[in-house]
């Protein structure tokens, strides 16, 4: 398959080789996502196309809520993930998985009733993207960038440390990295602009909500590892930044005391309607 120019294959080879530690650790997108959503479209959606969708946390919380769900993801072992859970369950042939790039979807013009990009619309070229979801939605269709904040909220010098340890990920990355294998991330605070300056769209807004979920030690380290950015660093062999993960594991037993606290994902939401 031919990678289009503005995709990069450095921003999708960022998320191989960690698909199982992403989908264990990372929230299910909030059924909040799907009210919101569904109610602006005011009927039940066709078709929903989750791109970027990478093992399906996203693409599933539609499967009773929508007539048929394709989840497209570039990442190969994103997609495999994706594809195995499918395959585990029962009474969803509505929904598929498959190959390919935000700027370059297999499908129709007017085809499709709501296009999604759950935490992966930064990876992605935005004007071909938009250009692209806009040829696919129908007219009154919506597309919804939508993304957490991280970390999640528990405890501040917890959340201190998470913050720090992205920042040394980053600089790890810029070091040791061939720039030419650099993966490019967006700014998440331009989604909005971009959508409403692509001139595909009658109506945008951000809504922001939020979301509590149970969390563990294991569980609040396991979102640090599911960072991009810290597996690429890991990939680097950097002894600096595993050791300071142990620091963070112990600080997170510490508070966690081997039980469970409900801690606070929030969301922010980008959308337009077409």
């Amino acid at each position: 398959m031919t990678i289009p120019e503005n995709n990069s294959i450095n921003n999708i080879e960022r998320f191989s080789g960690f698909e199982d530690v992403y989908d264990q650790y990372r929230p299910t997108a909030p059924s909040l996502v799907v009210d919101i959503l569904s109610n602006y479209l005011q009927k039940k959606p066709r078709l929903v196309v989750d791109v970027g969708c990478g093992t399906g946390l996203s693409s599933f919380i539609w499967r009773d809520r929508a007539n048929r769900i394709i989840g497209v993801e570039p990442n190969q072992d994103m997609l495999n993930k994706a594809r195995y859970k499918l395959s585990l369950t029962t009474q969803a042939d509505h929904i598929s998985f498959e190959q390919g790039y935000s700027n370059q979807l297999s499908l129709d013009s007017n085809s499709t009733d709501i296009v999604t990009c759950s935490q992966s619309f930064h990876w992605m070229e935005p004007k071909s993207t938009l250009k692209e979801i806009a040829r696919v939605l129908v007219p009154g269709g919506i597309f919804a960038a939508y993304d957490c904040d991280w970390p999640p909220t528990v405890n501040w010098q917890l959340e201190r440390e998470y913050i720090n340890l992205l920042a040394i990920s980053e600089r790890i990355i810029a070091e040791q990295a061939n720039p030419e294998q650099v993966a490019r991330k967006r700014d998440k605070d331009n989604h909005l602009q971009q959508i409403e300056q692509s001139g595909h769209f009658r109506f945008t807004k951000e809504i922001v909500f939020h979301h509590i979920e149970p969390c563990s030690a294991e569980r609040y380290v396991g979102i640090l590892l599911s960072q991009g950015g810290i597996q690429a660093a890991l990939k680097l062999n950097s002894d600096y930044l595993k050791s300071e993960i142990q620091i963070f594991q112990a600080m997170a037993d510490d508070y966690f005391r081997g039980g469970v606290t409900n801690v606070m994902f929030s969301y922010r939401m980008r959308l337009g309607i077409h």
